[in-house]
């Protein structure tokens, strides 16, 4: 094999082998709202699945209920107060619902966050539906500012001919706020009349 062929074929297995780590980096990248989509669809992992009206003007309403329980947490150190306004709700499966959870800036910063959330049990998750919700966009809070933030929901009717849910009797909806941005407020916003913004 002659010096040329050699720095050739050294050269394609560079190549391939730039290529295959190339590949594998964008592959990381994208494994994360892959697996947040799948998880969205699926319900896997205790992911709720998301909605449009049109679906669920669709959807069937029982004579059934079912108990729904809501946890609000936020993560260490994030200087919120976070809690839903009603611990537990029987709603009418296969019915839209509307829950309210209420949220305060305690510090002098405007914080924006965004919350992650979960069903259990786990295999329930797939027939908890969102139409609307704080969690689908991040939350932007001023200064001692307090607000309600919606859910608007429904328990698909699927649930009932599911054996892997028959003993299901209450879900448990959770969300953990995590700070996604701190910045410092304009003079007029730490003036803010708490009052008015739903405190």
């Amino acid at each position: 094999m002659g010096a040329a062929t050699e720095t050739r074929s050294n050269k394609r297995v560079a190549f391939i082998a730039l290529s295959m780590a190339v590949g594998m980096l964008g592959l990381g990248f994208a494994s994360v709202p892959l697996y947040r989509i799948f998880c969205q669809v699926t319900g896997y992992d205790g992911t709720t699945r998301r909605v449009d009206e049109a679906q669920a003007a669709a959807v069937q309403v029982t004579d059934k209920t079912m108990s729904i329980r809501f946890d609000a947490n936020v993560e260490r150190g994030m200087p919120w107060q976070f809690k839903p306004l009603q611990r537990t709700d029987t709603v009418t499966i296969g019915e839209r619902d509307m829950a309210l959870f209420w949220a305060k800036n305690d510090s002098d910063k405007v914080i924006t966050g965004t919350a992650s959330f979960n069903v259990e049990p786990e295999q329930a998750a797939r027939y908890f539906n969102k139409i609307q919700c704080f969690c689908f966009t991040e939350q932007t809070l001023q200064p001692g500012e307090a607000v309600k933030m919606p859910v608007i929901y429904y328990v698909d009717p699927g649930i009932l001919n599911d054996p892997d849910n028959k003993d299901v009797q209450q879900i448990t909806l959770s969300y953990t706020f995590h700070v996604t941005g701190i910045a410092d407020a304009a003079p007029d916003a730490k003036a803010l009349d708490r009052k008015q913004t739903g405190g």
